[in-house]
């Protein structure tokens, strides 16, 4: 067990790390806790926060449809170029009025976020080379950070997805399609 002066020199750490507007809405990053629920049909574990990690690789953060932590829960770390949080107050919670500055920032790789409003969706990640790894399913209500690798989705029930993503719209430039994991090798694990 860490004893208590280490455990204060963190929180000064984290506090120290936040900005004002961060202290502000009560902000803590990174996220402090994953909760789990139990199995799916006893083979694919589901989670209401999970992070798709590839070779090391962060490539999405998936946030189910159940997710309700109290306050505000960055998903993300703050060098990332596309932000997804969690926020979830009371009645009577007053969020600061506040401006988002004018920052001059260097996107290189897009990033998209998907919020499922209707429907059910596989997602296929694969590496930055293109190879297949592992499958997910999002439905009505989910959140999917798309971070890096590449990705391909099946329809599964008739689905109406909102996109955000970083702009200006590069067309052509922005994505190499390529070819999609044939049925048989679609991995849940």
């Amino acid at each position: 067990m860490l004893s208590s002066s280490v455990l204060g020199l963190t929180e000064q750490i984290r506090e120290a790390a936040r900005s004002p507007l961060q202290r502000a809405l009560g902000i803590l990053r990174p996220p402090t806790r994953v909760n789990r629920v139990p199995t799916l049909n006893g083979s694919q574990k589901l989670t209401l926060k999970e992070d798709i990690v590839i070779d090391g690789c962060l490539c999405a953060i998936i946030i189910k449809s159940g997710y309700d932590e109290s306050g505000i829960q960055f998903f993300t770390a703050n060098e990332m170029s596309q932000q997804l949080a969690s926020m979830s107050y009371k009645p009577g919670k007053i969020i600061p009025a506040h401006t988002h500055q004018a920052v001059r920032r260097e996107v290189l790789n897009t990033q998209e976020a998907l919020f499922i409003r209707r429907g059910k969706l596989r997602v296929d990640f694969y590496t930055a080379d293109q190879e297949y790894r592992l499958s997910r399913v999002i439905q009505k209500g989910d959140v999917i950070l798309l971070i890096a690798g590449g990705h391909g989705f099946e329809v599964i029930e008739d689905v109406n997805v909102v996109e955000v993503k970083q702009g200006p719209y590069a067309g052509d430039r922005d994505k190499l399609v390529f070819s999609t994991v044939p049925p048989a090798k679609i991995n849940f694990e």
